[in-house]
Formats: structure tokens, sequence, C-alpha cells
């Protein structure tokens, strides 16, 4: 079913966004750190207008704060008012989806480009954000689920299954997490949800709406009975980077310290961690930000699983967060 094109015009100036004053001054200045890193990968080219007529559009202003790396340069900050559309992924997003999800396991070698290509060769269900006419491969968000069953004899799914029971280091997790892993992988969708760090968080509510929608249509309009059953998903299971306070013992102590004991890089995901059925967090090896904000944090992923009965309470929170701040 296409997507019905929406238009809001507004002009914001988009700020990370977690649930106190100290996270989102922490999550400012990691923001700045990670933006410096992907800006030579992520460039807004204003060309030839695409055929939007089946996408959902909307404006809003991506900030920009690119601080100079040598002192003979120029610092630019500013706003550049855009539109951003919602499109189905296809082929041509390979390279902006791949730069996107580089991180995803940590550092780990594993066969990415398969990965990215089972998410742009499901095109009823997912989709990637992009600049209304800006027809290079520039990527600013993709969402999309995967089915574990569906794809459990491809290299990068049993790769991706291999990483999480290796950083499982919680006995009463890794038997839960085996059996969804395992004999209820054809009931578990991998939620997969990565972008750009300024980009508007007022795009979450329509970008989520956007997926839980073709889930829920994919259920009755995919053409094979096999293929509409591999959307009727029990659980999802996500991947998200935090950051938490590196003495917990010591934190519980320190009653008027302001620091907060787990910060998370995406809003959502801390709707998404109260809301699940059990979680567990293990160690990154990908570059920390080096900043005093963070020096009593340390860089840490974390893998929830959310049960599918429990998503209408997240599309609720999550307008109710956006709408709030």
């Amino acid at each position: 079913m296409p997507r019905r094109p929406t238009r809001h015009r507004r002009l914001l100036k988009p700020m990370p966004l977690t649930f106190s004053s100290f996270g989102r001054s922490v999550a400012q200045v990691a923001s700045s750190y990670m933006a410096k890193r992907q800006k030579q990968d992520l460039k807004l080219r204003k060309e030839s207008p695409l055929n939007s007529a089946d996408n959902g559009l909307l404006r809003h202003t991506l900030e920009t704060s690119e601080p100079s790396e040598s002192s003979d340069e120029e610092e630019f900050e500013g706003n550049v008012q855009a539109d951003f559309a919602f499109f189905d992924p296809k082929s041509n997003d390979f390279h902006g989806v791949k730069t996107l999800l580089q991180t995803y396991l940590d550092n780990k070698q594993w066969d990415l480009s398969g990965f990215v290509d089972l998410i742009l060769e499901q095109t009823t269900v997912g989709t990637v954000v992009k600049i209304e006419g800006d027809e290079d491969d520039g990527v600013f968000s993709l969402v999309t689920a995967l089915n574990l069953g569906r794809y459990k004899d491809h290299k990068c799914i049993m790769e991706f299954k291999e990483f999480l029971l290796k950083a499982c280091q919680e006995k009463d997790v890794v038997h839960d997490l085996r059996l969804l892993l395992g004999e209820q992988a054809q009931n578990v969708g991998l939620l997969v949800s990565q972008r750009v760090v300024n980009l508007p968080p007022q795009l979450l509510p329509p970008l989520y709406d956007a997926l839980f929608d073709e889930v829920s249509w994919a259920t009755e309009d995919e053409p094979a009975e096999e293929l509409r059953n591999s959307f009727c998903f029990k659980f999802y299971i996500l991947v998200c980077k935090i950051y938490e306070y590196k003495d917990a013992g010591q934190k519980k102590k320190l009653s008027n310290d302001s620091d907060e004991a787990r910060i998370y890089t995406k809003p959502e995901d801390e709707i998404f961690h109260k809301l699940s059925l059990w979680s567990f967090s293990f160690p990154l090896h990908a570059q920390q930000p080096a900043t005093h904000e963070l020096r009593n944090y340390k860089f840490m992923g974390l893998v929830m699983v959310v049960e599918a009965e429990k998503i209408s309470a997240f599309r609720q929170e999550l307008k109710s967060l956006i709408n709030e701040s």
C-alpha cells in the first residue's frame, strides 16, 4: 500500500532528546562529536526534484554545526531548511544505508553488505528518509523490521545471532536469547533503526508509524501466505547504544550527583527499554567521545526484546514525548 503524502511546514532547532536535562546535555555533546565523523558521508544537494507522489513529505530545519578541523578554516554553524521525504528502500540507497549501519555491531567484521541487501530487497516494510530532490545516495534515516526465521540461512543473520550470543554474559538471559534466536525466530522481527544524529526528532512518530502500519498491512496484503505470516511478529529485538555510569554501586551513594545512571543515544530507546520483556547490555569497543561530560560513563551496547502487543503503548508514549519537548 503506497504512503499518502503529508506536508508539515515548521522551523525547528532539533535537539537530542532524553528524559532529563543532564541526559540532554550529554547527548548534545556526543551528537556534536559523532556529527563530525559523519559529515563526509552525508551531503545536502539541491538537484532536480523526485516524483514523491507516493511518499510522505515533511519540511523541517536541519541544524548543521561542523566545527572546523583546522584553524585556517571558517567554522560554519547554521540551519538548512529541507524537505524530508519518506521512501521505500531501493538498490541505489546501498551506500547511504551501509554508512548508517557501519557500527551497528560495534567493530565486528561481518557481512554488512549482505545485511544491507536484505533491507533494500524488502520494499513492502521499511523506510528510508532522504531530502526531496536529492538523487544521490544520501540517506538520513532508516527503519525496518526483518524476520529472523525467514532469513535464518543468510550469512549476515547467522553472524548477527553469533554476535549477540557471544555478547550476552548474563546467565539468566542467555537461555531466553537462544530460544528467541532459534525455536522462536519465525515470530521475531529484528527492528533496525539508525539515523544521523541531528535528524529532527519530530520525524520520529511518523517514521515509526509508517513502519508498524506497514507491518500490519503486510500481514494482509502480501501475495503469499508464507510472506504474510512472516510479518505476524510476536516479539521485536533491538540493538542500540547507551552510556552507563562506570560505577553503579558508587552512583547509588551519590544521591546529590546530577549524573544519570544511564543515558540513551536515541530517545525512543528509553521507551522501548521501559516496555521490554528482558534486556542485557555489553561493552562496546567502538571509539567513545572523549569529553568532560562523559568522563564517568562507559559506552555500551543494549539488546532489548519487546512484545509486539506493547507497540501500541510505545507509539503513544513516543508521540507524547515529542509533543512535550
